[in-house]
């Protein structure tokens, strides 16, 4: 006879949310770890001609052809030096498959509803129409980034292009 696992109560589902924490520079951001489909380590890409520069270029992923795009150039940040720390984010928004490169992944975390404050309404690298608030947690302030918002956007549109 199987036993049954109890559920989680759905107020306490509704109200918290999981994030993939990340950094790009002395920043921390998170995203919604449901749109995340592995990490792994920045290996070479394929470069393609006349895309933006913040596409780095295209993997072969089991069969499927990956973007890769380096957030820091996306975000306006300093350069980015690659190390053994950089990894991609292989994301599943919208029906692609996306990579992102990061300078590195911190770990998952839980934030209720009552630690995420609306994002500030003023000027900054990241425009704040993606930014769905500000996540506190022991200290940390995180970036929380609409990843989905974020690459399906106009002026991301050309990575849909680029691999079609």
């Amino acid at each position: 006879m199987s036993e049954s696992i109890p559920e989680k109560p759905a107020a306490t589902a509704a109200s918290a949310n999981e994030f993939l924490t990340f950094t790009l520079g002395k920043e921390e951001y998170g995203l919604d770890i449901i749109k995340v489909q592995e990490i792994r380590g920045y290996d070479a890409v394929t470069t393609l001609a006349n895309m933006p520069d913040f596409i780095k270029g295209v993997i072969n992923l089991r069969g499927i052809i990956v973007p890769i795009i380096d957030m820091r150039i996306k975000f306006h940040l300093s350069h980015a030096e690659y190390n053994e720390l950089t990894v991609v984010i292989i994301l599943n928004v919208a029906h692609r498959v996306i990579g992102m490169v990061v300078d590195g992944v911190s770990d998952v975390i839980t934030l209720q509803a009552d630690q995420i404050k609306p994002a500030p309404e003023f000027g900054s690298t990241l425009d704040t129409k993606y930014v769905t608030g500000i996540g506190t947690l022991d200290g940390r302030m995180l970036i929380l980034v609409d990843i989905e918002k974020l690459m399906t956007s106009s002026d991301m549109d050309l990575v849909a292009k680029a691999t079609v």
